[in-house]
């Protein structure tokens, strides 16, 4: 099902990331707005997710251009991890094994609901190498299987100078951490 945003929350959405895109400069030295503009008029599903992404206080904004797929990314770029997807434990495995005090929601299941991916730990540093993110919070990144497999999942954040990736169970849930996701437009 293609889930498409109202035209009036779309000038809305496309006026609050072209005034981020113009106040970050830095995150896109390179990229011209009125070419992203055009490749998000022709993807009103990428717009949806983006959206999702705002009202979950992610602040998306692009980060790069990937050439050989012919799309811009955009990644949660708010200061913090994103406020309204915290307190979350890693996937519905986690979740369901919680006997007690179970969350809401599983950080992956999220994620694929609002049409994102959650970022790998190569995505999560690379992020940082452009500003510095999580300095308060915590955010958890795609773990691979065979970690998974073990009960554990990641999480990164940055503090003393660099970024951290750190590991915890899985079903753990923290309310200082979220996660950040990226959308290919």
């Amino acid at each position: 099902m293609m889930r498409i945003l109202p035209d009036d929350q779309i000038s809305e959405l496309i006026n609050i990331l072209k005034l981020r895109f113009e106040k970050n400069q830095h995150r896109h030295k390179d990229i011209n707005w009125i070419n992203v503009e055009t490749k998000l008029a022709t993807k009103p599903e990428r717009l949806w997710s983006l959206h999702q992404m705002e009202i979950t206080d992610g602040e998306p904004d692009i980060i790069g251009y990937d050439k050989n797929e012919d799309v811009y990314l955009f990644c949660d770029c708010s200061a913090e991890s994103p406020k309204g997807r915290r307190s979350l434990c890693y996937d519905d495995e986690a979740l369901n094994s919680r006997k007690e005090n179970k969350p809401i929601n599983s950080v992956l299941t999220l994620a694929e609901n609002m049409g994102i991916e959650l970022l790998n730990e190569e995505q999560y540093k690379k992020l940082q190498e452009l500003e510095n993110f999580d300095q308060k919070t915590s955010s958890w990144i795609r773990t691979p299987n065979d970690l998974r497999k073990l009960g554990g999942a990641l999480f990164g954040d940055f503090r003393f100078g660099r970024v951290f990736v750190y590991h915890n169970g899985a079903e753990s849930y923290y309310a200082a951490r979220g996660f950040r996701g990226i959308v290919k437009v």
